[in-house]
């Protein structure tokens, strides 16, 4: 139940973020890397929403995961431990 609430009070207050806000201060993020994996078959974050944030954000990444949805499927946590291990690498 708490988390419930606490996705709810977040999603209804749209994150605390005005439309466009976070793709407007990406360049921001400059110099620190990121990797985006999304799920072909996310149905709740369509592919155009990590694909604008990957092409503002200066120096991340996107991988596409075919076989995958939200958070689970073929091959999304060998690409989680992939981008995680290459953060480790740059130590």
């Amino acid at each position: 139940m708490a988390f419930a609430r606490l996705c709810a009070h977040y999603f209804s207050r749209h994150g605390f973020l005005d439309d466009g806000e976070l793709l407007t201060h990406a360049g921001a993020l400059r110099g620190i890397p990121g990797v985006m994996i999304h799920g072909r078959l996310d149905l709740t974050g369509p592919i155009v929403t990590a694909w604008e944030m990957a092409r503002a954000w200066p120096d991340a990444e996107l991988q596409l995961i075919s076989g995958a949805g939200h958070a689970s499927g073929p091959g999304m946590g060998e690409a989680i431990v992939a981008a995680l291990d290459g953060f480790a690498d740059r130590r």
